[in-house]
């Protein structure tokens, strides 16, 4: 099979992207249209009134990556069009199964059903009319519901290509996200880190001459995740609309994907004009409803305490992941401040400073291919031992406290108190 482009989309971070008669009829699709609906950066526009790119743009440029850097590891991959192609609808299907204002709805579905946007993604490819479009054009939905998730059973590197620190997931929303925010950390060359690709051992390497290209890649996801997505009123109003969905689903089935058609449905608006205009009745559908309004007015909550902690240990890393202990640390510092529990917000984002592989363990290592005398050898080296990158692998945590104008002071002092010294340490281990 040739790949044969029947029409184009301009987009402004990668020019021309051409797709075929496949990608077009997905693209077509009520599913593949509905991301139009959902902003990529959720709650970002507020603090960065540029960032209302939605998930449709990226998953249009992450096609075109894929496919690029399936044709520069072609050679020693030892793959042809069919897999190129396959690439590419796998890219393109990636984040079908987002929902509305995407990372923060998956809070809400972990915490109600236990579910992720890949689970949806999956469900979406094999049940829908995706499904349909994928085997009239001579794809295998069951494959491809597993490879959109970067976990399809071929070799490995296909799975890095879809997800992980060489993907063309992660070199898509860094240079999208820092256009449309208008910060300048996503300016890296990912052509040269493109180029520097192959395939050794059935698994993405990068050549050494271009481990800078690489490493300015991890970086400027590090400093993004510094500057947009974990910016304090960035989170301030996320934090908002993860507490109103959390509340607000009982009485409006937002978890509730029995019905994949309804999904259509959940887009951002949608589910927010939902939240602003609930019913009258008991104190959650009320409150729910305050903090839609208050997001939609930008009138957000205020950061009482802030504590930066760069997470290596894995004392440190079990403390942060125990929602438990959070729960537990949340009502304490309502009943120190003498204010009512659901006015007080403990933000403890868990994302790592360096991704996840597609196998969704840490990204500690990068292979790497070195040339000494003519001679070709691959070394996996830890991210630890390169200069800039191993400052910043593992977690950054950012613990913040945040609450209503009116309770700021009282909250900020118990905070404080709680989180003073060795005490925060003790008291987030139990």
């Amino acid at each position: 099979m040739i790949l044969k482009p029947v029409a184009e989309i301009r987009d402004p971070v990668h020019g021309y992207v051409k797709m075929t008669e496949v990608e077009r009829d997905l693209i077509d699709s009520p599913f593949i249209q509905r991301l139009r609906r959902v902003h990529q950066l959720a709650g970002s526009y507020l603090v960065y009134p540029g960032a209302v790119h939605t998930r449709f743009e990226h998953v249009v440029g992450a096609m075109h990556l894929a496919g690029q850097i399936a044709e520069s590891v072609a050679p020693s991959a030892g793959i042809g069009p069919d897999e190129i192609q396959e690439l590419r609808v796998a890219a393109l299907l990636h984040d079908v199964g987002h929902g509305p204002f995407s990372h923060m709805f998956e809070e809400v579905l972990a915490e109600k059903s236990h579910m992720t946007h890949e689970d949806i993604s999956t469900r979406i490819v094999r049940e829908t009319v995706v499904h349909d479009i994928l085997e009239r054009n001579g794809f295998s939905a069951r494959r491809m519901s597993k490879f959109a998730v970067g976990k399809q059973d071929g070799p490995r590197f296909m799975n890095e290509i879809i997800a992980g620190g060489l993907s063309a997931d992660i070199m898509d929303y860094v240079l999208r996200d820092s256009y449309f925010t208008g910060v300048e950390y996503g300016k890296v060359d990912i052509t040269r880190v493109i180029d520097s690709l192959h395939v050794k051992e059935g698994r993405l390497a990068v050549d050494e001459a271009a481990l800078y290209a690489f490493e300015a890649l991890l970086l400027a996801r590090y400093e993004m995740f510094k500057a947009v997505y974990f910016h304090r009123t960035v989170r301030a109003a996320e934090l908002m609309l993860v507490q109103s969905m959390k509340l607000a689903d009982g009485a409006l089935a937002l978890t509730d994907l029995s019905d994949l058609d309804g999904f259509l449905e959940l887009t951002d608006e949608i589910v927010l004009q939902r939240l602003a205009t609930l019913p009258p009745g008991g104190p959650a559908l009320k409150e729910a409803r305050r903090l839609a309004i208050d997001f939609r007015n930008r009138s957000l909550v205020k950061c009482a305490f802030e504590r930066v902690v760069q997470r290596k240990d894995q004392l440190v890393s079990n403390i942060f992941s125990k929602q438990r202990v959070r729960d537990q640390v949340r009502a304490e510092l309502a009943d120190a401040a003498g204010v009512d529990l659901v006015t007080v917000f403990l933000d403890v984002p868990t994302t790592p400073s360096v991704p996840y592989t597609s196998s969704r363990e840490a990204f500690t290592n990068v292979r790497l291919v070195q040339t000494r005398e003519g001679v070709q050898s691959v070394n996996s080296v830890p991210l630890s031992e390169l200069p800039i990158v191993g400052s910043i692998a593992g977690f950054m945590d950012v613990l913040r406290v945040y609450t209503g104008r009116k309770s700021r002071r009282s909250v900020e002092k118990a905070a404080a108190d709680m989180f003073r010294g060795k005490s925060f340490v003790t008291k987030m281990s139990v």
